[in-house]
């Protein structure tokens, strides 16, 4: 009895030791002079690169001021609201030295010592090089000071125990750089580390356990993320048509990809407010690095094959079973899906290719329809209206499985039926109680 108690005094003790981390001394801020013109500039394309002002700048309600702070991100744990890292000396980050913020970004430590929430992604940063998240902090600090309070976290009991993060550092945190693999070219270990540590692509388009880590036994397998889904980046995309380098590079560079569709939703501020802020070389970094894990150029080839079909048929649609589908597609879709040439046109993807018809949840397809697509976020010269005011639920169950059926025409069987039956569900976010940010900025 004794040697338990003592087994788990001992352990208690031990985990204390390995979760308590002391605060570090703040420091005056530092001028903005201290930092070379060259290392800001570097700073502001890496601080793009890790889509820094995308998850550090309110954008539900009243749009807050870039870096300040206050987005919301919902969990199933409960909502995380982000951190000011502007250099306010009292609400931001204009105390943190570099140690300090160095620390943050490899251990998920705070300044004072506080275990952060995993919602920052540590456990991608930490595989920055010291020169990178250098850069970066010089970026920060060379910004304007805002006074932004964020609002409290909404984590409930016993998840808002901060200490608990370290038991999950412990079982899912891989610190260091990222180690080079020299059976792989420099563009492929380039690529890597851009998607893996400061892009964190997978964080995303990995799904996550109970304790809201990646699932590393399903690495790229898509997830939701914010009402969206994620798609697969690997072999088990399902799209007809594969995603080769060409294929990314595109859709990363330039918000669409000819043969897949455009960028949409959370994607968009990552394509247009980070990426194309890269150099060109680091995209194709990260799209060769890509088509590597997708195993493209082992199914390239049975491209020209799968494109034949939808190009030679672009009209398969009229022959949907119900008049009032015909109807609904006719007149909402069929100008600008139905490409009749013989290759798919830039921004009008044809919806026998468009990968949010191939997943098996509809969410993708919904906001599409729903949201639509400005010309900031797919591509400059298209555009997709909203269909918020014109479609109810019920043209929307009539509509989906309508628009897949010409995008799986082969597909029989349960598995497919049950795919059509997810399609054909109402929308999964009630119109009547669901706020849309119009183009123009007004709300719903």
């Amino acid at each position: 009895m004794q040697q338990r108690l003592w087994e788990s005094v001992s352990g208690g003790v031990g985990f204390l030791a390995y979760a308590w981390y002391p605060a570090i001394a703040p420091v005056a801020p530092p001028p903005p002079s201290s930092f070379s013109a060259a290392q800001v500039e570097r700073g502001r394309v890496l601080a793009a690169g890790g889509y820094c002002a995308e998850c550090h700048t309110r954008t539900d309600g009243k749009r807050g001021v870039e870096l300040a702070g206050d987005y919301k991100m919902d969990t199933p744990f409960g909502a995380i609201f982000s951190s000011n890292i502007t250099p306010d000396p009292e609400t931001g980050i204009g105390r943190w030295s570099e140690a300090a913020f160095k620390r943050a970004m490899r251990k998920g430590i705070s300044r004072d010592g506080t275990q952060l929430f995993p919602a920052f992604p540590f456990d991608h940063f930490t595989h920055m090089t010291d020169q990178d998240i250098d850069d970066v902090y010089a970026f920060l600090m060379t910004r304007e000071p805002v006074h932004s309070v964020k609002r409290d976290n909404t984590v409930g009991f016993p998840f808002n125990i901060r200490l608990e993060q370290a038991g999950w550092k412990l079982l899912f945190l891989h610190e260091g750089p990222l180690k080079n693999d020299p059976s792989q070219d420099a563009e492929w270990n380039r690529g890597a580390y851009l998607a893996e540590g400061l892009s964190h692509c997978s964080a995303c388009h990995t799904p996550r356990n109970l304790m809201g880590a990646e699932k590393a036994s399903a690495p790229y397998d898509g997830a939701p993320v914010d009402n969206w889904i994620a798609p697969p980046l690997n072999e088990h995309n399902p799209t007809p048509v594969v995603w080769t380098e060409d294929e990314y590079f595109k859709y990363l560079r330039f918000g669409s990809a000819p043969l897949h569709g455009s960028a949409a939703g959370p994607m968009s501020p990552v394509v247009h407010g980070g990426l194309s802020e890269m150099p060109e070389s680091d995209v194709h970094a990260i799209a060769h690095y890509l088509a590597q894990i997708d195993h493209s150029a082992t199914r390239v080839s049975r491209t020209p094959r799968r494109l034949h079909g939808p190009c030679r048929h672009p009209c398969r649609i009229w022959s949907a079973r119900s008049e009032p589908e015909r109807e609904v597609y006719a007149g909402a879709c069929a100008a600008c899906h139905a490409n009749a040439g013989p290759q798919p046109v830039e921004g009008r993807p044809d919806l026998a290719l468009n990968n949010a018809l191939w997943l098996d949840e509809p969410t993708n397809l919904f906001q599409v329809i729903l949201r639509g697509i400005g010309t900031t976020e797919g591509i400059s010269t298209v555009s997709m209206p909203s269909f918020y005011h014109s479609f109810s639920d019920a043209d929307l169950a009539r509509l989906a499985p309508t628009c897949v059926r010409p995008a799986r025409p082969c597909r029989r069987g349960p598995i497919w039926r049950r795919r059509r039956a997810r399609f054909a569900r109402p929308c999964p976010f009630p119109l009547s109680r669901r706020p849309i940010e119009l183009k123009d900025g007004a709300r719903t």
